[in-house]
């Protein structure tokens, strides 16, 4: 059912976040002036992850000192998640707008009061640092298990008006968990982190892999009753085209032009996933699937909220929605880890010059291309063509978050290529 709300409700709270289980994003100063199009340039990388000890390795500490070290587990999937990875994205936040600290608009808005909705185009950086070894988790009913992992830093920066503004900071780590029988389930993997607005995750999943591009299914922002996700409420937010609304920007009159926030992208925001896609080739797909409240037969996992995103404890006991300033409920995510295949063409190089950058164009919208370093084995006196492959991670993530009495989704998307130039084997060049 979907219906246009007119009540309103009460928040007290402007929480913040993207791209992770937090509450909603500071504000952004739509004043500012904007480029006439975003470019496909790569943001600027992190200079570093979490950085391990060159001497630290986990593994099992024993009794006996000549006990053989537990030999470090496959990575799986996650072995794909090595160096930096850089990009562009997409994020929609409905975040609660307190009538003490309100948000103020260029044109005075219509539309309930006690919602904003902000649009975020973004640029990011995920880095992940070496994996940490055989770590032990101690089994009661059944033998001990050994589980592998890969710590990470994401950081995300809204790029809406030119003017890069951090909405997003989220050290975390993925792991593989063996195939256990207490509980009785197969190999999973699962991400936990920690976001700086009050909240931390643990979601737990399964991958599966397959030849060709990723299946990118729709993704929906439209808020729903608590407890009831097919009692929708759309707001007049969501309309690209009405400039007099409770959102940021107010006006998407350019976004749309340039084609970077459109109707379609607010209906589905994964369809910013698909257009990065446009004109690639990928050759191979990994889809990792995770949740914080996972489907039977899996289960584990959750969200934990620091005490302002509860509300008041009252409210929390008597289960009032109208108490929480925005309590993250739970949250879904998909990454798809895929193989690219590109045809470069490399120019003749003149006498004693041995290596030359790539850097392709892009062919689809705000699409991050990594650059080439290409080593020839023998010396090249005309244009020569050679076919290359390089990694690219894409996700799509949704978080919900409860306040004023709804359940509001907050959906964030992003394209991600290798910030290292990705090396050219020699057998390239047949």
């Amino acid at each position: 059912m979907a219906e246009e709300r007119t009540g309103t409700g009460a928040a007290t709270a402007e929480p913040a976040s993207t791209n992770g289980a937090a509450a909603g994003s500071g504000h952004v100063d739509e004043a500012l002036a904007r480029p006439e199009a975003l470019p496909n340039e790569l943001p600027a990388p992190l200079t570093t992850a979490l950085e391990l000890p060159s001497t630290f390795e986990f593994n099992a500490v024993e009794a006996e000192l000549t006990a053989p070290l537990a030999p470090t587990p496959a990575l799986g999937p996650l072995a794909n998640f090595t160096g930096t990875f850089t990009g562009h994205g997409f994020n929609t936040i409905f975040r609660p707008d307190s009538p003490v600290t309100p948000t103020s608009f260029p044109v005075t808005p219509n539309g309930p009061s006690d919602n904003v909705l902000e649009l975020n185009l973004t640029d990011e950086t995920l880095s992940f640092s070496p994996d940490l070894g055989s770590v032990p988790n101690r089994g009661s009913v059944q033998a001990d298990a050994f589980l592998n992992g890969v710590p990470y830093l994401q950081t995300v920066s809204d790029v809406t008006t030119g003017r890069p503004i951090g909405i997003h900071f989220e050290p975390g780590l993925w792991i593989i968990v063996p195939v256990t029988k207490d509980p009785k389930e197969g190999s999973t993997l699962a991400r936990m982190a920690s976001i700086p607005h009050g909240t931390t995750i643990n979601a737990q999943g399964k991958f599966r892999q397959h030849p060709g591009p990723p299946d990118i299914r729709k993704a929906e922002i439209t808020p729903f009753a608590e407890g009831s996700p097919g009692s929708t409420i759309t707001f007049p937010s969501q309309t690209a085209n009405d400039k007099a609304t409770r959102r940021i920007p107010q006006d998407l009159t350019s976004f749309i032009v340039d084609g970077t926030i459109t109707q379609a992208i607010l209906d589905d925001p994964n369809t910013a996933l698909r257009d990065a896609l446009t004109g690639l080739h990928i050759t191979h797909t990994t889809a990792i699937s995770i949740a914080t409240a996972p489907a039977l037969p899996l289960f584990g996992g959750g969200t934990d909220n620091i005490a302002f995103l509860w509300g008041d404890v009252a409210a929390v006991k008597s289960a009032n929605p109208s108490g929480q300033n925005a309590q993250t409920l739970q949250m879904t995510a998909t990454f798809w880890i895929e193989t690219v295949q590109r045809t470069l063409t490399v120019h003749p190089l003149p006498a004693g010059k041995h290596e030359v950058t790539i850097k392709p164009t892009s062919t689809g919208l705000r699409q991050p291309v990594p650059s080439f370093l290409v080593r020839p084995p023998h010396p090249l006196t005309g244009p020569t063509e050679i076919t290359v492959s390089y990694t690219q991670i894409q996700y799509s993530q949704r978080v919900i978050l409860n306040f004023a009495g709804l359940s509001w989704p907050h959906i964030s998307v992003a394209t991600l290529v290798p910030v290292k130039p990705v090396s050219v084997p020699p057998g390239a060049f047949h």
